[in-house]
C-alpha cells in the first residue's frame, strides 16, 4: 500500500514539474513562425506550362468598377441574401443599422462610414461595390475574402439601409457623443 501511495505521489510530483517546465522554460508561440494566406506569394508559373484556368480573378480598378451595374433586381429575396452577407462581412464596422457604430468600429481610425448617408447612397453599383472591398480600411483583405456571390447582394443591401428622408451628415465619426471628462 506504501509503495502505491509512493508512486501516486512520484507521478504527480513528475507531472507538475513537467508542467513547471512547459509554463517558465517550454517553447513559446511568439517565435512561431506565421504567414496569413493574403501575404503568401506565388511563385511564377513555370516556362511552357499553360494554366486551365486563373486562380485569382481580375483586381477590380476603379475604372473598372465604375462601368460596372449591378446584375441583380432589388427584389425581397435578393436584399434578404444581401443582409445575411452583410451580417457575415460588414455588421462588426458598420452596425446593424449601417451608422458606422459596430462593436469594433471605434478601434479603427478612420472610423467606419455611415453607410446611409447621401455621399455613399449616391454611388453608383460599380462604385459602392469597388469602395466596399478596397475602400479604406477594406485593403488588402476584404477584396479576397468577400465571395464574388456575395458583392451585388450586399449592394443591394445597403441600398436598402438609406432612409426615406436621407441622412446628410458626414461619416459616423462626426456624429458620435465623446464621453465627458472627469
Amino acid at each position: 500500500m506504501k509503495f502505491l501511495i509512493a508512486a501516486g505521489m512520484a507521478f504527480v510530483l513528475g507531472v507538475c514539474a513537467l508542467c513547471w517546465w512547459l509554463v517558465f522554460s517550454g517553447p513559446r508561440m511568439k517565435i512561431q513562425t506565421h504567414v496569413r494566406a493574403f501575404q503568401a506569394v506565388m511563385p511564377p508559373t513555370p516556362a511552357g506550362a499553360v494554366p486551365v484556368s486563373d486562380p485569382l480573378p481580375a483586381r477590380l480598378t476603379a475604372q473598372r468598377a465604375a462601368r460596372m451595374t449591378n446584375p441583380l433586381k432589388p427584389t425581397p429575396a435578393n436584399i434578404a441574401k444581401g443582409k445575411t452577407y452583410y451580417s457575415y462581412y460588414c455588421v462588426f464596422c458598420h452596425g446593424e443599422a449601417g451608422d458606422g457604430r459596430g462593436p469594433v468600429a471605434e478601434s479603427y481610425d478612420p472610423e467606419p462610414a455611415d453607410l446611409r448617408t447621401k455621399a455613399v447612397q449616391s454611388l453608383t453599383d460599380g462604385k459602392l461595390l469597388y469602395a466596399s472591398l478596397t475602400g479604406v480600411g477594406h485593403e488588402p483583405v476584404l477584396e479576397r475574402v468577400v465571395p464574388e456571390k456575395a458583392r451585388w447582394p450586399i449592394v443591394l443591401y445597403v441600398r436598402s439601409l438609406a432612409p426615406a428622408t436621407g441622412v446628410t451628415a458626414g461619416p459616423a465619426a462626426s456624429s458620435r457623443q465623446q464621453p465627458a471628462r472627469p
